[in-house]
């Protein structure tokens, strides 16, 4: 039988009730006692990292995760993550970027229900992560509600309902049904697994609306060692201000600016509009393409904790991991 480690974090899944909401307060064991055949399929040790609703989560608890796994990744053939759904997609993107070319599953998962809840989504979605943990492919992966979603593909589009994740401008890796396991794409692997242990933490996301400010830009890029600025439709910045001078000054300060789109699907292309294009001729930044913007923010995160070379740092943003970027890197 396999042997699957089960790290809680929190979240929903793991939730009690309280006069002022769900708290998390369920452990790992807790969880596991509501679905006891788990047994038959594999050997279940648990560690509990956290408990917190996901809210709550930040870049050290992305460390601590991933750290977590480095010190059992001997011992196990794979991993299983209760998570709250609402980070859940910046943790596995995080994890995809602190845990690179894994032959081992690395499965988040987690509830839009607390695992008490008559109807619950929980037992399904833990089952089917074992189900992945066991015999899916390695790499982080979300499992929920039935699909398969590579970590740097994930993005949370529904707040309440069931099918709470989209594989954003990437296929779903596999599906679940009725505990079989149906593998559509099986990610590539060569050489050893990589952990890194250092990011660094100082980005940020400003999301542009008509009317944006430019001093709002500039306070963002003073505060902030990385920014991602996610701009309309295929993206390009505001003309009616002083948007690309700014934006210019903190490229010259070393700062990593991004652009992204506010749209989750097709991704990014300066080219398109001049507000683009005369951005991309003029300004040394960044364009996320089809990536996501939790990806985009992870990535930048762990660059900069790798370089403080803004030319190394291009370098490795368009590097894809994990099959995070798909246009080509001739940038």
């Amino acid at each position: 039988m396999k042997k699957i480690l089960m790290i809680g974090t929190g979240g929903t899944i793991a939730s009690g009730e309280t006069p002022d909401g769900l708290v998390p307060e369920i452990s790992t064991e807790g969880l596991l006692s509501f679905i006891p055949h788990i047994a038959q399929m594999c050997i279940v040790d648990c560690v509990q990292c956290y408990n917190l609703d996901s809210t709550n989560i930040r870049p050290k608890h992305w460390l601590g995760i991933s750290n977590t796994i480095k010190e059992n990744y001997d011992k196990y053939d794979g991993f299983v993550i209760a998570h709250g759904t609402d980070t859940m997609a910046y943790t596995a993107a995080a994890l995809s970027y602190l845990i690179q070319n894994s032959p081992k599953p690395i499965v988040l998962t987690g509830a839009q229900k607390p695992i008490w809840f008559d109807g619950t989504d929980s037992k399904r979605n833990l089952t089917d992560a074992f189900i992945y943990a066991c015999h899916g492919e390695g790499g982080v992966q979300i499992v929920f509600n039935g699909k398969v979603i590579l970590g740097t593909r994930a993005r949370k589009t529904y707040s309440k309902s069931y099918k709470a994740f989209s594989s954003v401008n990437y296929p779903a890796m596999a599906v679940i049904q009725e505990g079989k396991l149906l593998q559509y794409i099986s990610p590539r692997h060569t050489g050893d697994v990589r952990f890194y242990d250092k990011i660094n933490s100082n980005a940020g996301i400003l999301k542009l609306f008509p009317g944006t400010a430019s001093d709002l830009v500039e306070y963002m890029i003073n505060k902030y060692d990385g920014l991602i600025i996610e701009s309309f439709g295929v993206g390009g910045l505001p003309e009616y201000s002083d948007f690309y001078e700014t934006v210019r000054r903190g490229v010259d300060m070393g700062k990593l600016i991004v652009i992204t789109t506010q749209v989750p699907n097709e991704g990014s292309d300066l080219t398109v509009y001049q507000v683009g294009g005369h951005l991309k001729n003029t300004v040394n930044i960044l364009e996320a393409y089809d990536m996501t913007t939790e990806a985009a923010l992870a990535k930048i995160m762990w660059i900069m904790g790798q370089t403080t070379s803004l030319q190394e740092m291009k370098t490795l943003f368009y590097t894809p991991v994990a099959n995070d970027i798909l246009y080509p890197t001739a940038e």
